[in-house]
């Protein structure tokens, strides 16, 4: 079930089910805020313990320490007793209890079920509950600590918000974020952990404190004024490259998080002019309840643009959702014996096998080829690599498939790689031992393997005559690096330039494959990419939003070209990141330059790649 807002954004079913409850029972049932562990221990008692249950990233001891602390219960008094239960801790845990029932004293045990108040702190949902949770572990105190009170105020409120698009944008899979990160984490077990933790930390707003108020140590004693620019490069480098950066490894992840701290944190979020997203300008100066009311009534409706991304962004995470769900029913479904022998395939699923072996031709032959080729341009020996790395794929195929056929039949002994290769098929995925062989895919078998036919066939016209074609299509090969490396060796050989000097320039043409009869003198023509979080303007030769419902729209030819690095025009232009498939993170290939009215910001909050496969 789907739906549109009046903003044109794709309404999820959990978006819908939310509403719905909120209209019925009331928001509290739907409003991911912090528990009140105070208004929880007021229902305990002697008879009536407290149990936690665990989420990921979730901590409740520091609840618990905090409340203790309010009522004179501490470790270090020795009236709050933690003991963790395992094999010889029974003891430990029955004297604690002893002592605390004789003290009155408090005891954390952790194992222990019956006769509890279950309490479950679930990590936030969403950019309201993010936004709430991350100022959740501020006070009034907090807001006050720093005599610079506006500046201390709207950067920390913006890296609240920056701490929940961070946190709640992994959502979108690859797109949100290459990889992923535990910025939801929030157990600090030690300072050096505490150091590195994300915006719920107090050492954070120490650190942001002293960057805005030089003379502030722990909380100044009275006000000190004085004139002093705000550090903005100094914070967003503290904040964005050590303290969030330390956990990311991905080159365009940590590009994203620096290009998120620029756009919030600047001089302009002082002069009243910064948007955090659109419909939600940074607050002014307010205090901490006026801050969550402020949450609650100024912020838009959950939506991809919260994050900086196209509505689009939502409509392909819950389609791939929605995928990966019937894929997990499909295979939790029960092999019964009608389905074939050995369960899993039927009868009439074995001709299928045996024209698949008829349609994959003969294994190319090197020798052959190498006799063919009047010389080794760089072009021919990423043919020849080619070449070889597909007879490895074909040679498996065909070896396992009537490996298996042999097994159906009786005549082999069934084993677990013949059964898994069996299942493959079955649910129509690409088995693993053809898979280590193969090139990335997120395809099902038998898109797979029409693929494969293609690739076969494109590596046959090229090596006929070994005649560079008119348009390469950039996704057929293993490594398409190869390839656009050998464009600057070609370049480097010819003009005598430098290899390590050497760039490629991408030029998107306004044709299509078909209006190319022969390749360029230099270079090469390229098809087959895609866009994904934009698309491209023929008319205009500049990336442009993208068209609603129109997730990965097809890029016209590129003719790319090496260049000196010194003669490469970076002004208006996005670096773009072109990945094998929409899996990104390790299947990165290139950056191609491609020219931007826009800032080109946008396109790196938008997640903007090229994908040589979709």
């Amino acid at each position: 079930m789907k739906d549109w807002n009046t903003d044109g954004a794709l309404e999820s079913p959990n978006g819908i089910t939310r509403d719905f409850v909120e209209a019925k029972l009331g928001s509290k049932y739907v409003v991911g805020r912090s528990l009140d562990f105070a208004a929880s221990y007021e229902e305990s008692g002697p008879s009536t313990p407290m149990f936690f249950i665990l989420s990921p990233g979730v901590d409740p001891l520091k609840d618990v320490e905090k409340q203790g602390r309010k009522l004179g219960y501490t470790f270090d008094n020795r009236n709050l007793h933690n003991v963790s239960l395992g094999q010889g801790q029974e003891i430990v845990a029955e004297q604690a209890l002893d002592l605390a029932g004789r003290e009155g004293h408090w005891v954390i045990l952790q194992g222990i079920l019956e006769n509890s108040i279950k309490i479950t702190n679930e990590p936030p949902t969403g950019m309201h509950a993010n936004l709430h949770k991350a100022l959740d572990n501020f006070n009034q105190d907090t807001l006050e600590m720093c005599a610079r009170e506006t500046e201390f105020k709207s950067i920390l409120f913006a890296l609240c918000y920056f701490h929940a698009v961070v946190a709640e944008r992994r959502k979108f899979g690859p797109q949100g974020w290459n990889r992923s990160y535990p910025f939801k984490h929030r157990r600090p077990h030690n300072f050096s952990q505490r150091a590195v933790q994300l915006s719920g930390s107090q050492c954070q707003v120490a650190a942001l404190a002293t960057h805005i108020c030089p003379s502030f140590v722990q909380r100044p004693l009275r006000p000190i004024y004085f004139v002093f620019q705000v550090p903005y490069d100094d914070l967003r480098y503290l904040f964005g490259e050590i303290m969030y950066g330390g956990h990311i490894t991905d080159d365009w992840d940590r590009r994203l998080c620096r290009t998120y701290l620029e756009e919030f944190i600047k001089p302009e979020m002082m002069e009243g002019e910064l948007f955090l997203a659109p419909g939600f300008p940074l607050p002014g100066n307010m205090d901490y309840n006026g801050y969550h009311t402020y949450i609650d009534d100024v912020l838009p409706a959950e939506s991809p643009y919260l994050y900086g991304l196209h509505p689009n962004a939502e409509i392909g995470f819950l389609t791939q959702t929605s995928e990966k769900l019937f894929r997990t029913v499909l295979e939790m479904q029960p092999r019964d014996s009608s389905m074939g022998e050995g369960g899993g395939v039927t009868r009439r699923r074995r001709p299928r096998w045996t024209r698949s072996l008829e349609k994959l031709p003969e294994e190319f032959n090197i020798i052959e080829l190498m006799a063919k080729a009047e010389e080794r341009t760089p072009y021919i020996v990423v043919a020849f690599q080619e070449c070889e790395r597909m007879n490895m794929l074909t040679r498996e195929i065909k070896r396992s498939l009537k490996e298996l056929n042999l097994g159906l039949k009786g005549e082999l002994t069934m084993t677990s790689d013949m059964e898994n290769l069996q299942n493959a098929i079955f649910l129509d995925m690409v088995p693993d031992s053809w898979t280590k062989r193969a090139y990335p895919s997120m395809a099902g078998l038998a898109g797979w393997f029409v693929d494969l036919l293609s690739r076969i066939k494109e590596l046959e016209t090229w090596t006929g005559d070994f005649a560079l074609p008119s348009a390469v299509w950039l996704a057929g090969f293993f490594n398409p690096q190869s390839f656009l490396t050998a464009i600057m060796q070609s370049m480097a050989r010819k003009n005598e330039w430098p290899l390590d000097k050497m760039t490629l320039q991408c030029d998107v043409t306004k044709k299509n494959r078909e209006d190319f009869s022969s390749p360029p003198r230099e270079g090469a023509y390229v098809h087959g990419l895609f866009m994904e979080g934009a698309r491209w303007d023929t008319q205009t030769s500049i990336i442009t939003d993208a068209r609603l419902k129109d997730l990965t729209p097809a890029m016209p030819v590129i003719f790319i070209k090496a260049i000196p690095v010194d003669k490469q025009d970076t002004r208006n232009v996005y670096a773009c990141p072109v990945y094998k498939t929409r899996q990104r993170g390790p299947t990165y290939v290139w950056t191609f330059n491609l020219k931007t009215k826009e800032n080109p910001s946008k396109w790196v909050l938008a997640g903007v790649a090229l994908l040589l496969q979709i």
